[in-house]
């Protein structure tokens, strides 16, 4: 309890960072059909925005692992606060001052992108250096802050849009970046310890000479894809699979989803001291097996939006889990440990809703198709922890 005192401000600072990574993956998809009727960006050009996020985020976990630790931690994470504010508020004026209106969106992507991702990799090893006691409940607390954060911009939005109008976009792109330019003041007076002392971690190389760490990057993959294929098709595959409306589609399939997965997050961090990690894992990952399996296979719309919802409460122990007992078994992984599982969880984030898409294209614009593909992941990842749980337990 002193220590939950004492870090009171890392552990808020932390969580809006992780809420603001949620305000950022989230808000400009929901104005594609806005830019797509003001500038007359095609479906396709607007595509390659969530591309473009995704890419940059991959590319700054790879320099991460490199750099981070000769700038640190306190420098890199202000300055992904303030790149996320930026690239926010560029929302509001860039695309109207450029030529090309959707070069100016990139542009701003990109910018957020680097707060982002930077954030993905930092915000859990600041928490991991605390000294809790709890740290796999209090790493699954943090990450619920995402999910809370993708509720809070999909209700926050859409409020606003109804009582203000969708054509005042812009204000709210400015308002949402107030979140991560007040945060610059939280990381930049909170309390940091260091993870590893100087020196002693490990390098890049020496993680990918590990055979061990191989292992964590499956299961990072697999948690990626396995909680992505399910949230990134969750509104299309409630509208067009199971035919329900736009404005149920997007609660009970996203946002459901989210609401689920952060409950589930909460529930660890409040009880996770009762219950093995790799138990509660693999548990998950057959839960998860079974929610694919009857969204993919319900005739029923409710059991399919069931299924659907339930996905988020069984993945979401998956990230953050994974995390935690890398962190256990290699205590010296570091800073490059962290930012390279970072870059698998956010490569599986990329290949699971891609193979999704393109099982369901194959089978004819089929939907479900392609989210039955979706259960390889989680058994994948049910047979890594039980590969892991051995040699977690003695550790």
């Amino acid at each position: 309890m002193e220590n939950r005192k004492k870090y009171g401000k890392t552990l808020l600072a932390s969580y809006l960072g992780f809420a603001t990574q949620a305000v950022c993956a989230n808000f400009v998809p929901l104005l594609f059909l806005t830019f797509h009727d003001t500038y007359g960006i095609s479906f396709g050009r607007l595509a390659w925005i969530s591309t473009c996020f995704f890419f940059t985020q991959l590319v700054v976990d790879f320099i991460c692992a490199e750099v981070v630790d000769r700038i640190g931690y306190r420098k890199c994470i202000i300055a992904a606060e303030i790149a996320s504010g930026a690239g926010l508020a560029g929302l509001a004026v860039v695309p109207d001052l450029l030529p090309s209106p959707f070069a100016g969106i990139l542009l701003c992507v990109v910018v957020y992108a680097v707060g982002s991702g930077l954030t993905e990799v930092l915000g859990s090893p600041i928490i991991e250096a605390c000294p809790f006691e709890n740290k796999e409940g209090m790493m699954s607390l943090l990450h619920s802050f995402y999910c809370w954060g993708c509720v809070g911009v999909i209700l926050g939005s859409t409020l606003f849009f109804s009582l203000f109008g969708i054509e005042n976009w812009r204000i709210l792109a400015v308002l949402w970046a107030l979140l991560p330019l007040y945060n610059v003041y939280n990381f930049a007076t909170c309390p940091m310890e260091k993870l590893v002392e100087e020196g002693q971690s490990m390098s890049m190389g020496q993680l990918l000479k590990t055979g061990m760490f191989w292992l964590f990057i499956l299961l990072m993959i697999c948690a990626g894809s396995s909680e992505l294929a399910m949230a990134q098709w969750a509104s299309a595959f409630a509208e067009s699979a199971l035919h329900v409306s736009k404005t149920v589609g997007d609660l009970a399939g996203p946002c459901g989803f989210a609401v689920f997965m952060g409950i589930s997050r909460v529930l660890y961090g409040k009880f996770g001291q009762k219950v093995d990690l790799t138990v509660f894992m693999a548990f998950s990952g057959v839960l998860c097996l079974g929610c694919y399996l009857l969204a993919g296979l319900a005739d029923m719309p409710i059991l399919g939006l069931i299924g659907c919802a339930a996905c988020g409460f069984s993945v979401g122990i998956m990230w953050p889990g994974s995390i935690s007992i890398s962190s256990r078994i290699l205590p010296m992984g570091g800073t490059a440990m962290f930012a390279l599982l970072a870059l698998a969880g956010d490569l599986g984030g990329a290949v699971g809703p891609a193979i999704v898409g393109n099982i369901s294209q194959a089978a004819g614009e089929n939907l479900q198709a392609g989210v039955l593909a979706g259960a390889g992941f989680p058994v994948v990842l049910a047979v890594c922890v039980l590969m892991l749980q051995r040699k977690y337990r003695t550790r």
